[in-house]
């Protein structure tokens, strides 16, 4: 008799183990219950290609340093030598000039390292020289990048140059997360791009300087976080793309034109206290008014019109 009460009460156990995790990942929420700040986003459920929810997802806009990202890919695709020694050269790329950074032009660090801090700490002239260093020039890496996207369907992104600083480079919720669906499919990408913090060496001349990750989430422990990109110009707003696990599920999440150095961060947090409670928390006021008047609700209103 015991022992058959103790299984009675293990299966219903084991059941209610079950409704809980299907509450948390299967469940639909109601999205009037989320609130974020940021002008764009969009969440995928990876084990499904399904969306989980999209705001204003096909709104034009810049992306600054999520450039990066692609930048990363075709670096990749082209199969180069990652243990080469290239030298730091910004000359094919007009958007470099008086932008401040502690790398050395002319110095050399091995193809590898320059994409790691390309990527974990969006060190532009790392970006600018990985594009000089490519086969066929700086000119044919631009035109790999357009293919790039085209051949991932990102029918409306647009790069002119490798790090971002353009505000010509231009893409969308939408096709971000194609991105970094494929993106997560490079070893090398979700590694380099999680690395928390690395100290670099350089020669001609010969000195060090360390990088940390731009993403202040690779670093908390409630956060498992498989790739990551941020991004930040004043006409793009604050940006992150990443992939990592919400309510047991894996998802990608790009978020858009947030208002301040920790509000993309902020509603990362609040979309996956949505996922997994069914509801965000407030927004400050002052960053509701900057989405207010960033207003990227009417463009994303013209954009279905003219489709």
């Amino acid at each position: 008799m015991n022992i058959r009460l103790s299984l009675v009460s293990l299966f219903f156990a084991f059941a209610g183990t079950v409704a809980n995790a299907s509450e948390t990942t299967l469940a639909p929420r109601d999205t009037s219950q989320l609130h974020i700040a940021s002008g764009s986003a969009m969440l995928v459920d990876l084990q499904t290609n399904k969306v989980i929810y999209a705001s204003n997802p096909d709104v034009v806009v810049p992306i600054a340093s999520v450039t990066k990202l692609m930048t990363g890919m075709v670096v990749l695709d082209a199969k180069q030598n990652m243990d080469e020694y290239i030298s730091i050269n910004i000359s094919d790329t007009p958007e470099m000039k008086g932008v401040f950074s502690r790398v050395k032009l002319n110095s050399e660090m091995p193809r590898k390292e320059m994409l790691l801090i390309t990527l974990m700490s969006s060190e532009n002239r790392a970006a600018a020289s990985l594009a000089h260093h490519y086969p066929g020039g700086y000119a044919a890496f631009i035109a790999a990048m357009n293919a790039k996207a085209k051949a991932l369907g990102m029918n409306s992104t647009r790069y002119v140059e490798p790090t971002g600083l353009s505000i010509h480079n231009v893409s969308t919720a939408r096709d971000l997360s194609k991105l970094v669906q494929a993106a997560r499919k490079y070893p090398m990408l979700t590694q380099l791009s999680t690395t928390k913090e690395k100290t670099v060496s350089f020669r001609k001349p010969n000195y060090t300087l360390g990088f940390s990750n731009t993403d202040h989430l690779v670093n908390r422990a409630n956060w498992d976080i498989k790739l990551t990109k941020t991004g930040f110009t004043n006409q793009a707003g604050h940006c992150l793309v990443l992939v990592t696990s919400m309510g047991n599920r894996p998802v990608s999440l790009v978020i858009l034109d947030a208002f301040g150095k920790f509000t993309h961060f902020a509603d990362a947090s609040r979309i996956r206290k949505w996922i997994e409670t069914g509801k965000s928390g407030s927004v400050p006021d002052v960053a509701l008014q900057y989405k207010a008047d960033k207003n990227l609700k009417a463009r994303q209103t013209g954009v279905a019109q003219s489709h």
